[in-house]
């Protein structure tokens, strides 16, 4: 069995919420960034959620913690991304936090899986999106959570079919 680690941020609860959906479909508990260690980002699958705040920066918690990030040897490892907006109050920042974890987990040498389309979605701009495809798994709780658990299942099998 795969080792998965899910570390999440999250600030009222959504991120958490999503986190513990995801954690809970690969048989682990989430890991709140708050609590983590260095040695939380050894895995097989590491996966990695944020909600994104005031002009698209990441969560309190994870800016409090990206140093850990920024420091683990990620070389070669399955690394994806989910995170948490509101494309509609905060259409030009949507889910950038999603694309901060998902640029510095690059920059650690991490294979980056998990990618969806972004079609569909009502945002303008996204550091999380390029080409049509968000670099992870974009979820809005304020304006489609009826959508949610769907994305989330869909896009558990695909990450579990990269594993193997």
């Amino acid at each position: 069995m795969a080792n998965v680690k899910v570390i999440f941020g999250s600030t009222t609860g959504t991120t958490e919420s999503a986190a513990a959906e995801i954690a809970a479909a690969f048989g682990v508990q989430a890991i709140n960034v708050a609590n983590a260690t260095a040695d939380d980002f050894k895995a097989d699958l590491l996966i990695l959620g944020s909600s994104t705040w005031g002009l698209g920066e990441l969560q309190d918690d994870w800016a409090a913690k990206i140093g850990l990030l920024e420091n683990a040897d990620l070389n070669g490892m399955l690394v994806a991304v989910f995170g948490l907006g509101d494309q509609s109050g905060f259409a030009d920042t949507y889910c950038d936090a999603m694309g901060i974890l998902a640029k510095t987990a690059k920059g650690r040498g991490a294979n980056l899986i998990g990618q969806t389309s972004a079609e569909g979605y009502g945002h303008s701009s996204s550091a999380a999106a390029e080409d049509g495809m968000f670099c992870g798994l974009a979820l809005d709780d304020n304006n489609e959570s009826e959508k949610t658990s769907s994305r989330i299942g869909a896009w558990v099998e695909n990450l579990k079919s990269r594993l193997g």
